[in-house]
């Protein structure tokens, strides 16, 4: 960034106020609550390549993970400023810009219709 420092995002502020009654839970809850996150963010790094809600599953992979890890919670810091950025971009752009964005896809959906049709691409596995 340019040198700012931004303000944490209320996300981490509410996490950071849970944190100590977590580590007040049985040993075996804290666990199984890691165990779980870990499971969330996987699935969430898994949907970076397949269809599903990455970016929805892995913040929330990362906000239960840094209940015990600070390696998450930086994580989760740098996930969340990056998303921001990205918002504040894309809130930025210009009418042509979201246009010819909008053309782009649009052609893109059309050169995928036209190969499955072109090659004869089979859309289901024959049984």
């Amino acid at each position: 960034m340019d040198g700012e420092r931004r303000p944490r995002p209320k996300m981490i502020q509410r996490l950071e106020l849970r944190r100590a009654t977590h580590r007040e839970r049985h040993l075996l809850f804290r666990f199984l609550f890691g165990v779980t996150g870990s499971v969330v963010l996987a699935a969430g790094l898994v949907m970076l390549v397949t269809p599903g809600p990455a970016f929805v599953l892995i913040p929330i992979g990362l906000a239960m993970l840094s209940m015990e890890f600070v390696w998450a919670e930086r994580l989760l810091v740098k996930s969340l400023e990056q998303a921001a950025v990205a918002q504040e971009k894309a809130a930025q752009t210009t009418r042509t810009q979201r246009i010819l964005a909008a053309i782009a896809t649009l052609l893109a959906i059309a050169a995928a219709v036209l190969a499955v049709l072109w090659w004869d691409v089979p859309l289901l596995p024959d049984n």
